[in-house]
């Protein structure tokens, strides 16, 4: 009996190790997808923006999971679904990896031998509209613990129109936009940092820098290292893998276009698999319907449903007729 308990607690002591942070996942053994959706209830008081904060998700994320739930006032019981499943991007899985449709930040930290690779992810906020985050690789160039905020001339001009006062530099503290952690990019004036205003995280809403929650920040300040590879992508449309079950997650994108056969075909091309992989027909219609209602929920393309059997053999020249017709 004393060694069955032993061996309980051994096996307990084991999960207890293996248990991963919010956001932190070892890569998948096959295929492209992360993590699960699971629901919570909302406690008294709480506010939508909360629970997605303890929960490592932004607003836009929590807000599509959840259409019918109060943002402000869920109420006490109300369960909320926390979209916990990813697709990971369709990008080289090394540094950081920023998807600006996605409102979501990439980290693949390295490792040393015999640990496992792994990925975290994060909501961001990211450049509103005419500030648009700059797409592309870059590296990381410095890390500021407390930094000043120097308000860019523009953003000055704008507050003395106003009659507001526009100061030429804003010191560490609670009024600090930058929170406590900064980590400069090398494309001048563009950081990844905190915020003191942590509602706007999974929003557009920054004059183009990317913005995290400041424990997210602080959790990989001293972990990224100058002069990592930061690759700013824009992929609204996700596809990938899970076994044999294909799935793809769509986002709305930043610019006002439908998605169309390009899309699609885009799509299918993520999808595609070696030809020693055993393949699945597609589902396009639903893929469609995805591509054309864009929520950023991770989605099992079912398989296509068999074409009904004909109970009637056609009229002989009927189809000669009906095409004679068009």
């Amino acid at each position: 009996m004393l060694m069955t308990i032993a061996a309980v607690a051994d096996e307990a002591d084991e999960e207890a190790v293996t248990e991963w942070p919010k956001g932190h996942f070892p890569f998948p053994e096959a295929g492209d997808v992360i993590g699960e959706n699971y629901i919570v209830e909302a406690r008294e008081e709480e506010t939508l923006l909360d629970i997605a904060r303890d929960h490592n998700v932004g607003y836009e994320e929590i807000r599509l999971a959840n259409p019918e739930v109060s943002v402000w006032l869920p109420g006490e019981g109300t369960e909320v679904v926390i979209p916990g499943r990813h697709i990971l991007p369709a990008a080289a899985r090394e540094g950081i990896v920023i998807n600006i449709a996605e409102l979501r930040l990439y980290y693949y930290p390295p490792v040393s031998d015999g640990e496992t690779p792994r990925v975290e992810t994060y909501p961001i906020g990211i450049g509103r509209e005419g500030y648009d985050t700059p797409l592309g690789k870059t590296k990381t160039t410095m890390r500021l613990k407390d930094p000043a905020w120097y308000p860019p001339r523009s953003m000055r001009e704008e507050a003395a129109e106003r009659g507001e006062p526009a100061p030429a530099v804003v010191p560490p503290g609670p009024d600090n936009p930058l929170g406590r952690h900064a980590i400069l990019l090398d494309i001048p004036g563009y950081l990844i940092h905190g915020t003191n205003d942590p509602d706007g995280i999974g929003m557009r809403a920054s004059r183009g820098c990317i913005r995290m929650f400041p424990e997210d920040i602080e959790s990989i300040f001293d972990r990224v290292p100058v002069g990592m590879q930061v690759n700013i992508i824009n992929q609204p449309i996700k596809a990938g893998w899970d076994g044999d079950m294909p799935y793809v997650q769509v986002f709305e994108t930043l610019e006002d276009q439908e998605y169309g056969m390009a899309a699609l075909m885009e799509t299918l091309s993520l999808l595609e698999r070696s030809s020693d992989e055993s393949s699945v027909p597609l589902n396009y219609e639903q893929l469609r319907y995805l591509l054309e209602n864009p929520n950023g929920a991770v989605v099992a393309l079912e398989q296509a449903p068999e074409p009904e059997e004909e109970t009637e053999e056609p009229e002989a020249g009927g189809l000669y007729e009906e095409l004679a017709a068009l």
